[in-house]
């Protein structure tokens, strides 16, 4: 894959596309969620695959505005709403929308965010050291790189990023930071790799502390908590949960939300007193009861998706939401 300009975006590879089609199982008449619309890869391939109805989200007001032409295309079948999918329940209620066939989670940053300096989630181009996804609100990360505590920013690498050189990082940044302010994303990329070797496996010495601070700036675990929870309440007796993520953080809160909502988790001792009927119903059945990983011709092509794990999931269990004559108009 040669690289972009780096300022136009490049072309968007939707990932692990026929595995998240043969999960949702999209049907006619019914109304589905792209929870993560970005360049829009997903709601058109379901709107292609059955006559039914996408209600789109995307906290970028930039693909918003992108999918102007593709609302058009699908008159009256797309609706696509700037909000973030942590708050679906307002989104939908302010729609009047009581309930939903199938949602799919596409998680992490998309490739015109990528490929857009401007925005400042690669180290790969020079931009302002931004990383928001809605850029109208939030902190940028330049905040954090040049506010944040020595400690609190070494725990961040660490925890967000899987980054066991996080304390020498966080120093590293907190000494350049002195000298002149780090509100670039090749100076920041530069700080790093000055007290990082290369990894062996050519990994950019860069990478997980981009990650990290890319997850802390938009609270992307937070908002994929809420959005799975919203997303339980939402679906419809036999509506499918599809998950798309790219990181072990995303894909562990994903399989520990679903070990609970299946009855997998270890039930408390029934001699226990007041433990017996504690537990709730199970509320989802797996589909994949191991996470699908993307086809060697997939990695061949979009070497992007090396790291993606999908998991999904039915819902089983009938609540006052899931009657048949609830409304689902996407508008």
């Amino acid at each position: 894959m040669s690289a972009p300009e780096p300022n136009s975006p490049q072309q968007h590879t939707p990932v692990m596309l026929a595995e998240v089609l043969d999960a949702l199982a999209p049907r006619p008449g019914r109304l589905y969620v792209d929870a993560t619309f970005g360049a829009g890869g997903y709601a058109a391939a379901i709107l292609d695959t059955a006559p039914c109805r996408v209600l789109g989200l995307d906290r970028d007001p930039d693909a918003c505005r992108r999918a102007e032409a593709m609302v058009a295309r699908y008159a009256g079948r797309l609706t696509v709403v700037h909000g973030r999918f942590g708050d679906l329940s307002a989104i939908a209620a302010a729609r009047d929308i009581a309930a939903i066939d199938g949602i799919a989670f596409d998680l992490g940053v998309s490739s015109p965010q990528l490929d857009t300096s401007e925005r400042g989630f690669s180290f790969r181009f020079d931009g302002p050291l931004d990383m928001r996804m809605d850029t109208t609100c939030g902190v940028p990360a330049a905040d954090a790189v040049n506010r944040m505590p020595e400690d609190d920013l070494a725990d961040l690498i660490w925890r967000l990023g899987d980054e066991r050189f996080s304390r020498r990082i966080a120093r590293a940044i907190v000494r350049a930071r002195t000298v002149t302010r780090i509100d670039r994303t090749a100076r920041l990329a530069e700080v790093i790799r000055s007290v990082l070797p290369r990894a062996a496996d050519g990994i950019d010495p860069a990478t997980r502390t981009f990650q990290a601070l890319r997850i802390w700036v938009n609270d992307e675990l937070g908002e994929l908590e809420r959005g799975l929870v919203a997303a339980e309440a939402l679906l419809v007796s036999g509506g499918r949960l599809v998950v798309v993520a790219f990181h072990s953080l995303e894909d562990r809160l994903v399989k520990n939300f679903l070990r609970q909502r299946t009855g997998g988790e270890p039930r408390a001792s029934r001699h226990l007193p007041g433990t017996a009927d504690s537990e709730p119903p199970a509320s989802f059945r797996l589909i994949t009861r191991r996470p699908l990983r993307p086809s060697p011709r997939e990695l061949a092509d979009n070497p992007r998706s090396r790291s993606a794990r999908l998991r999904a999931a039915e819902r089983v269990v009938v609540a006052p939401n899931d009657a048949p004559n609830a409304t689902r108009r996407a508008a």
